[in-house]
């Protein structure tokens, strides 16, 4: 079992979406979603930073069961509410299902979204990273605390990456397992708030 820590510095409930019963990885973290290592099983952790003022915080944790393609995620019945609705309710406007493939040509359609330009235009910044990731992660077994972060005790601060990129291989494998154990113990799987970025539209 593999685990990716690293530090949020935006959580709007897009990348993680814990919404509908799954927590999806399909935008950002691309360096995550492309791993030569990822597997199925393996956990992703995401902890907060300076910038959301919570610093050593779990803000949401995700047990990889499934990776799939954009194309697969985009014509999976299951993830259809995961497709963006910018005049929709919050959870619509963030849906991270943005990305399939033109049949004709092969070439990336970004959906209206999150991470388009204002009017429907491609935002190719977000388009090159977001695609780079080249897979979407889907989770089950997950713990999203968004605004309501938990405070991860010391004894584990090993599984938090301290600075802008991911952390994996240097996370003590003893440390990392101990943690899960806690969380399961502590814990229910779930959702236990909103998105921290959310506040802004309050």
């Amino acid at each position: 079992m593999n685990y990716y820590s690293y530090k949020i510095e935006h959580d709007f409930g897009l990348a993680p979406n814990p919404f509908g019963g799954y927590c999806t990885l399909a935008v950002c973290k691309g360096d995550i979603r492309k791993s030569s290592r990822l597997a199925i099983g393996d956990w992703v952790f995401g902890t907060g930073s300076v910038k959301l003022k919570n610093l050593h915080y779990l803000i949401y944790a995700m047990q990889v069961n499934e990776v799939i393609t954009f194309d697969q995620y985009w014509d999976d019945p299951r993830f259809q509410y995961k497709k963006p609705v910018l005049n929709g309710s919050l959870v619509q406007l963030y849906g991270d299902n943005i990305y399939h493939k033109n049949q004709k040509t092969g070439d990336w359609i970004q959906e209206d979204s999150a991470h388009s330009s204002a009017h429907d235009v491609t935002n190719d910044a977000h388009l090159q990273a977001d695609t780079s990731g080249e897979r979407v992660l889907i989770s089950q077994n997950f713990y999203y605390f968004g605004e309501h972060a938990i405070n991860i005790p010391e004894e584990f601060l090993s599984v938090c990456s301290e600075g802008r990129n991911v952390k994996s291989v240097s996370i003590p494998k003893k440390d990392a397992d101990a943690f899960v154990i806690w969380l399961a113990k502590n814990h229910d799987m779930g959702i236990h708030g909103d998105p921290i970025d959310w506040k802004n539209h309050k």
